[in-house]
């Protein structure tokens, strides 16, 4: 059983991590609609995700030092800076008047958002017992972020503008942060008693999960960049006379939502058996998932991004318990930087890449492409799980 703190702290963390992906995966909804919107600028997709990539690049780039400073302040500290700093960007997102105004403000919350990782994911690890159990609530929370945010913002476009999106999530984090500095007791010197009790580094084991992380970021941000267009496009046969935006939203929410359900199984199996066998296992699933979803059409496009949702998500609660697991509290910060950073920032690259490519080839060679990572992961997963 949860303390009644340890619900507080899951709580908040929760909606923050709610916050943070769906702010995050807006963008990539909008690409339509943002294409129409600065037509006379001949804004291309591929254009459109350089641009989302370089926001996110600075979503795992801001990570490294996030990671470093909440060693020295405190998770609590840092993520009333992330809840601050993200309202204010989506702020000045929802205000912009250019393209240029638009990159900057986004920069400017990937950046921000980027603190959100290294503070509440060592917040959950020091405070609570249940490490697997409450990264699985955690993550439920995240992957109802995303599934919301494709949905939230075509919704937001059809119904009026695509800036109340960012205006409302700005606004929901101003909340958060009050909350935050109401609910989660400070401690003093923001020193807290690891509950997981490691004593020591494990480098060898904590590098190649690096490594891992580097591969599973490139596959999912492949993935999710460009799941909304691909539903869009392809999606025949489903519900034909809505508007293309909410279709493609509304598909990309219905596969991010199975992600809870990853979420509650990696959390639970997380904590009975071993984790890097675990992984190895989703990482195969997972590679003929994303192949058979970009070669399908229709009812079975849904069926297999419905698939990739469940078995993708379960990895996030038994990936994060491992950094748990490979590193000291006072290292920990820092471990979750550096994961976010490779997971985020560099994975970040295959939404531009992966854009060049829709470009030129059409938007379905994007997942197979993506597969390749997911197969480098699983060969990583097995060694892994012999080094540990």
């Amino acid at each position: 059983m949860f303390t009644p703190e340890s619900k507080t702290v899951i709580t908040l963390t929760g909606l923050s991590h709610f916050a943070v992906h769906s702010s995050m995966l807006f963008f990539p909804a909008l690409f339509i609609v943002l294409q129409n919107e600065f037509s006379a600028e001949a804004i291309t997709l591929a254009t459109l995700s350089w641009i989302y990539t370089l926001s996110n690049f600075m979503f795992g780039l801001g990570a490294l030092p996030a990671g470093w400073i909440e060693g020295k302040v405190g998770g609590r500290k840092l993520l009333l800076v992330y809840q601050s700093g993200a309202a204010a960007s989506a702020l000045f997102v929802a205000f912009s008047t250019s393209l240029t105004m638009l990159t900057i403000a986004l920069v400017f919350l990937g950046l921000f958002s980027s603190i959100y990782h290294p503070a509440g994911l060592t917040i959950i690890s020091r405070r609570i017992h249940q490490t697997s159990r409450a990264m699985g609530y955690h993550g439920i929370a995240g992957s109802a972020g995303l599934a919301a945010g494709p949905l939230l913002a075509s919704l937001a476009a059809v119904a009026g503008s695509w800036r109340w999106a960012y205006a409302g999530i700005g606004l929901f984090c101003l909340l958060l942060a009050g909350a935050t500095a109401v609910f989660i007791p400070a401690r003093e010197g923001e020193t807290e008693e690891d509950v997981l009790k490691t004593e020591v580094t494990r480098m060898k084991p904590l590098v190649v999960y690096y490594l891992i992380a580097v591969f599973v970021g490139l596959t999912f941000y492949g993935f999710k960049t460009f799941m909304p267009v691909h539903f869009s496009m392809n999606a025949t046969g489903l519900l034909e006379n809505w508007d293309v935006v909410v279709r493609g939203g509304l598909f990309s929410t219905i596969v991010l939502l199975a992600g809870i359900g990853g979420q509650i199984i990696g959390g639970r199996l997380g904590d009975k058996y071993n984790r890097p066998t675990l992984l190895a296992l989703i990482f195969l699933i997972h590679t003929p998932l994303l192949i058979a979803f970009g070669l399908n059409s229709g009812p079975s496009l849904l069926a297999f991004g419905i698939l990739l949702g469940l078995v993708h998500f379960a990895y996030q609660p038994i990936g994060n318990s491992l950094i748990a697991q490979y590193t000291t509290s006072e290292n920990r910060g820092l471990g979750y930087g550096i994961s976010f950073f490779l997971s985020f920032g560099l994975g970040s690259f295959a939404a531009g890449i992966g854009g060049s490519l829709a470009e030129s080839h059409g938007v379905q060679v994007v997942f197979p492409f993506v597969a390749i990572f997911m197969g480098c992961a699983f060969l990583l997963a097995l060694y892994l799980r012999k080094i540990s």
